[in-house]
């Protein structure tokens, strides 16, 4: 998060710290009272959700737990990414690049085999918590959480 505190008004100033990378500017004068109104509204948009619920699970990123019908199920960290990558697409195909990007650190070798482990025990272990939630594949391209 960047606030830009300047004495530069111009729009053209505005636009550039903008395009510098910028998430807000301020210019000069300006009240502490606004500063920190707008500190407060930048943390609460950078903050993670706390929990997001898809159909009867819930997963807490904040915590890194997932629960189904109130009862916790245990995950992996990687499951846990995997799953946590799955809910965020929202029933759309994830691809199995960006299911293997986000499951592994970067530079991992991680293969076809491996992923496709993975993914079958996250299934199970969603399947024996009475979940309705299933991790389907869309054969060549990638997964989708319905």
């Amino acid at each position: 998060m960047v606030i830009l505190l300047t004495a530069r008004q111009q729009l053209v100033d505005r636009l550039s710290g903008f395009s510098a990378g910028g998430d807000d500017y301020l210019a000069k004068p300006f009240h502490l009272a606004e500063l920190t109104a707008r500190l407060r509204a930048s943390v609460k948009r950078a903050a993670p959700a706390a929990a997001i619920a898809v159909g009867d699970l819930i997963l807490d990123a904040v915590d890194h737990r997932v629960t189904v019908h109130g009862t916790a199920v245990a995950l992996s960290p990687t499951e846990f990414r995997l799953l946590a990558t799955l809910v965020a697409a929202g029933g759309s195909i994830v691809r199995r690049r960006e299911l293997v990007a986000t499951g592994w650190p970067e530079g991992a070798q991680v293969g076809d085999n491996t992923l496709d482990q993975y993914l079958t025990r996250l299934r199970r272990k969603l399947r024996e918590a009475g979940s309705a939630l299933t991790i389907g594949m869309a054969r060549g391209i990638g997964h989708r959480l319905s």
